[in-house]
């Protein structure tokens, strides 16, 4: 049987709630789609999260108006979890945070076989800010994201952090810095291979 197309779903944890106002992690994620689509794996969409009601909890519904069973349902749907957002005060933002907990009722919903959801699914991470903490930020995310069954790729991280406490965000400079290109394409590449191989060939359980 032919592989299926890849597919990847990108969620960016600004604290941005308008998803028309420029945010800096748009910014770094459309860097790292445009290295995936060179690979032919399809980046459906970026999704500003502050923009949702996502409630608080731990549980997959929590209730009326809560707008994260929608989104966790599309995030299933795709092969690849592009998790990107701003550090504030040098760590993860917020929003991320709130993510986070709510893929924390994957622990509960597993297979016959003990496989969480996610088990089939690669996640990377694109962090950007005016302040130390990439590496914080991006160890945060894994190991929640590894405790919730994704699985993390070789260099799964693309960031650029600006001068501490300057004025100048990602998305205003003129020209993406080579070293931020070339990472964006080794993420891509890694994660498209690995999930590549998962599919073929899923977790035994």
């Amino acid at each position: 049987m032919e592989d299926m197309p890849l597919r990847a779903l990108a969620l960016n944890c600004s604290l941005k709630s308008d998803p028309d106002e420029e945010s800096s992690t748009d910014a770094l994620i459309s860097v790292l789609s445009g290295a995936f689509e060179e690979l032919e794996v399809a980046v459906t969409r970026t999704v500003r999260v502050a923009s949702l009601d996502i409630k608080p909890g731990v549980t997959s519904d929590e209730g009326e108006g809560d707008e994260w069973p929608a989104l966790r349902e599309e995030l299933l749907e795709h092969d690849i979890l592009i998790f990107g957002g701003p550090i504030w005060m040098g760590q993860v933002s917020s929003v991320a945070k709130r993510v986070l907990e709510r893929l924390d009722a994957f622990l509960g919903e597993t297979d016959d076989q003990g496989r969480m959801l996610s088990y089939s699914m690669v996640a990377v991470a694109a962090i950007v800010g005016n302040e130390d903490g990439a590496h914080c930020s991006s160890a945060q995310l894994f190991q929640a994201l590894n405790d919730v069954g994704f699985t993390i790729p070789a260099v799964a991280a693309c960031y650029w952090v600006g001068e501490a406490m300057g004025s100048v965000d990602f998305k205003d400079l003129d020209t993406v810095p080579d070293k931020v290109t070339q990472t964006a394409a080794m993420v891509a590449g890694n994660a498209a291979h690995l999930a590549g191989l998962l599919e073929r060939s899923p977790y035994p359980g």
